[in-house]
């Protein structure tokens, strides 16, 4: 069963908070199916967008899945607040986190 999106959104900022990250909702979307997308600032002017893995890539477990949204491994701050614009004019449901962290951390994966 797949954890609602308000429940693993708290866990993730909890979580980056505890290691010691600074980690803000900026935008809820629908509890209990949003999509989630998580922007890492490494608070250089680049940052890492990750959303939503595609439903072919999900397990039978259910686990939300995440991959990065770009190809290069950081990108301009500028860019990742364009995409995040047009996902928004897609799904106004959407959930968006920020992360800031100098060492680039996600924080979601386990470990």
């Amino acid at each position: 069963m797949r954890l609602r999106a308000d429940i693993f959104v708290a866990a993730l900022i909890r979580r980056a908070q505890v290691e010691g990250a600074y980690a803000i909702l900026r935008r809820r979307g629908a509890p209990e199916a949003g999509a989630i997308f998580v922007r890492v600032d490494r608070l250089d002017g680049s940052s890492a967008l990750f959303g939503p893995a595609p439903q072919s890539e999900i397990g039978a477990d259910g686990d939300r899945l995440f991959r990065r949204m770009h190809d290069e491994e950081w990108i301009d701050n500028l860019v990742v607040e364009e995409r995040l614009r047009r996902e928004m004019k897609f799904d106004p449901d959407l959930w968006i986190v920020d992360i800031e962290d100098r060492k680039g951390r996600d924080f979601l994966t386990p470990g």
